[in-house]
């Protein structure tokens, strides 16, 4: 099948200088009460303020605080004089064929990251990025040929929902300027995975905190059985995450053997199958309501035999699962292959048989580099010297 990528791209735009005002936009609560705190708001009206001012955040998508009718005047003034509502700066969007849409977004330091937006007709599903770059340097991963640059904080994750929202008009009464190829419901972002650049639980408290804003009933909604965390297996983090966040887990596996995955996925040496299994039978809530997703990219003459897939089926064994099979996205350089389709069938069908749901992905915005394993910003890692001299201005 030939394809063709239609581009929708903005010119590059300048490395963005450091904002005089912070953006209250992607904010948590009690960091909300705080700024406000810090504006002259006296104490006995933060709780009224914070809910009032999170409404407008996250509800209606307000982009200014002169629109904040039920706000006093003269504290709207102090707000805008003080902080903003800034988010990450789109420098460029592309649209694949098969509506996908691909976003490098620019950070007040002038970092990117890349964010993905994937509609269905029922659905839309927004992979954001926890990390600039990755530390992980897993093999078949574009992502993981970027070193890392530095950790999210809460806002800027907050931020590529918000950004998303605004693009797309998935605010209430917003019209889209091209609604083609967007959800047929009401709300356009009904599921937010964490797949995106990096591993997130190396960003434990950012990612926890931001996905506690997204999934505020009172603000973004987006419920944490919509919410989906990939690691590459931190093992001592994810009972934790479990414990504290409790959002849906996804495990990038990838292979049923420790030396190929020490390949694959190099954090398997500190942490190897059996460890990640073992944290993955006890991670909190799990049950056939809410099952772990297992990711397993689909390898050519790697990973993809038939002995592979009922050794995935024995080491999987009593975890309430399932398990993505994920064609393998090419970039340039890359030594690996995808599986023949043909051959991607037959090892479905052995985890089919043996009682797993074994969805095989179909790739999504490959054209324009956007599928998954895809992603990969610009930004190069600081020196250490820099970012200390940074912190010291």
């Amino acid at each position: 099948m030939t394809t063709t990528a239609v581009i929708d791209q903005a010119a590059a735009a300048e490395p963005a200088e450091a904002p005089s005002r912070e953006s209250l936009a992607g904010l948590g609560r009690e960091v909300l009460a705080d700024r406000l705190a810090q504006a002259g708001v006296p104490e006995r009206q933060l709780r009224m303020r914070v809910n009032q001012l999170w409404s407008w955040l996250y509800v209606r998508g307000a982009t200014s605080f002169d629109v904040m009718t039920d706000v006093a005047k003269d504290l709207r003034a102090t707000l805008g004089a003080t902080y903003s509502l800034d988010r990450p700066q789109m420098v460029s969007e592309q649209v694949s064929v098969d509506g996908t849409r691909k976003w490098l977004l620019r950070l007040a330091d002038g970092k990117d990251v890349e964010t993905v937006y994937i509609p269905e007709e029922d659905r839309g599903t927004l992979c954001i990025s926890s990390q600039v770059g990755c530390t992980l340097n897993c093999t078949f991963c574009h992502t993981g040929t970027q070193r890392l640059v530095r950790n999210l904080t809460t806002a800027e994750i907050v931020g590529q929902v918000i950004l998303a929202r605004d693009r797309i008009a998935d605010w209430p009464g917003a019209e889209p300027d091209d609604p083609t190829g967007l959800p047929s419901g009401e709300r356009k972002i009904t599921n937010v995975v964490l797949m995106g650049m990096g591993e997130p639980l190396y960003n434990f408290d950012s990612v926890r905190d931001a996905c506690s804003v997204v999934a505020d009933g009172e603000g973004l909604s987006i419920s944490k059985r919509r919410i989906t965390l990939s690691t590459s297996g931190i093992v001592p983090e994810i009972p934790r995450w479990g414990a504290e966040a409790g959002t849906m887990l996804a495990i990038s596996l990838h292979a049923v053997r420790d030396d190929l995955r020490d390949e694959l996925v190099p954090i398997n040496r500190k942490w190897p199958i059996a460890d990640l299994l073992e944290a993955c039978r006890a991670y909190p809530g799990l049950s056939n309501a809410k099952r772990i997703t297992f990711e397993y990219v689909m390898l050519k003459g790697v990973n993809d035999s038939i002995a592979d897939a009922r050794a995935l089926v024995r080491l999987l064994a009593k975890i309430p699962a399932k398990i993505n099979l994920i064609p393998f996205n090419p970039w340039p350089g890359t030594p690996y292959e995808c599986s023949d389709w043909e051959q991607i069938e037959k090892f479905a069908e052995v985890v089919n048989r043996a009682g797993y749901a074994s969805p095989v992905r179909s790739p999504r915005g490959r054209d324009i580099m956007a599928a998954c394993g895809q992603l990969k910003s610009a930004s190069l890692k600081q020196r250490a010297s820099t970012r200390l001299s940074e912190a010291r201005a």
